[in-house]
């Protein structure tokens, strides 16, 4: 993992789902959105832990 590999993730809440957006951590880098989860902790920890399997540094907002 290189030291400068950074992504913000952006979360937008409800109470029943969870919207996702993904921002590479470069400048100019392109920002994705990644979908919908269900509010549920255990949804939460899965697209964490899907999201770290990149070897990056999240940065959640």
């Amino acid at each position: 993992m290189r030291e400068d590999s950074v992504v913000f993730i952006g979360l937008d809440t409800s109470k029943l789902k969870i919207s996702i957006a993904v921002a590479d951590g470069a400048r100019n880098g392109e920002v994705r959105f990644f979908g919908d989860i269900s509010s549920e902790p255990a949804s939460v920890a899965s697209m964490v832990n899907k999201l770290s399997k990149r070897g990056t540094k999240l940065h959640f907002c």
